[in-house]
């Protein structure tokens, strides 16, 4: 199981989407989740938005110094598939995706080439796309809907499945984490998690050996 920190590695909750959280989680060898958005002309990480001052992309793919850790592309405006694209090529990224986009907006990503997670949750039974897309997104917002047979499913219909840990929606993740132990060697499987330390104690995931920072990308806090 790969495991993907919610924003960075964070303990402080305006710690999420900052440079310090992003050479944290890289520097200890997980992937991560991040919102994009767009703020004059650029593209900047940013839930909500944007204000003037959030990290840049380009300041994000700095920091990640050329890892070949998952990067999971929370796409928060339409209109930004062929930037994301370009940006990627231009840092040599290959282990990334978007999802969450807009339906009209994910239509141009996938004709772009971008590797695209098409979104599943209780309410979104039936992706659009699902053909096209190279995995899926598996979300609940209400309850744990699905079960150890439901991700093994999915994992055996070639698509890599990536689930939102239960407390990115205020609920206890371990009925979760208990029905995913048993997949935690199967390829293709991720987990998105505020706890990204506890899950990998969980599953016994190892993350990718760290490595440090370059002294000249040390975020200013």
């Amino acid at each position: 199981m790969n495991v993907l920190s919610h924003r960075g590695l964070w303990t402080q909750a305006h710690e999420k989407n900052s440079e310090a959280a992003f050479m944290v989680s890289f520097g200890a060898g997980y992937g991560t989740e991040t919102d994009v958005r767009d703020c004059a002309g650029e593209l900047v990480i940013s839930h909500d938005m944007p204000r003037g001052g959030e990290p840049t992309l380009a300041r994000f793919l700095d920091l990640l110094q050329g890892r070949a850790l998952p990067l999971a592309m929370n796409i928060k405006a339409d209109g930004l598939a062929r930037a994301l694209r370009e940006a990627m090529r231009r840092y040599e990224v290959t282990n990334w995706f978007v999802f969450d986009m807009s339906i009209p907006d994910m239509r141009d990503h996938l004709k772009l080439g971008n590797p695209v997670f098409a979104r599943l949750s209780e309410v979104e039974r039936q992706p659009p796309w699902l053909d096209q897309a190279c995995g899926i997104w598996l979300d609940a917002f209400r309850t744990d809907w699905f079960g150890t047979a439901d991700v093994a499913d999915l994992l055996r219909g070639g698509k890599r499945v990536c689930v939102v840990s239960p407390e990115l929606h205020q609920r206890d993740p371990r009925a979760v984490w208990q029905a995913l132990r048993p997949l935690a060697s199967t390829p293709g499987l991720m987990l998105c998690t505020d706890r990204p330390v506890d899950a990998s104690a969980f599953f016994e995931a190892v993350p990718a050996a760290p490595r440090p920072m370059a002294p000249s990308l040390q975020p200013t806090l």
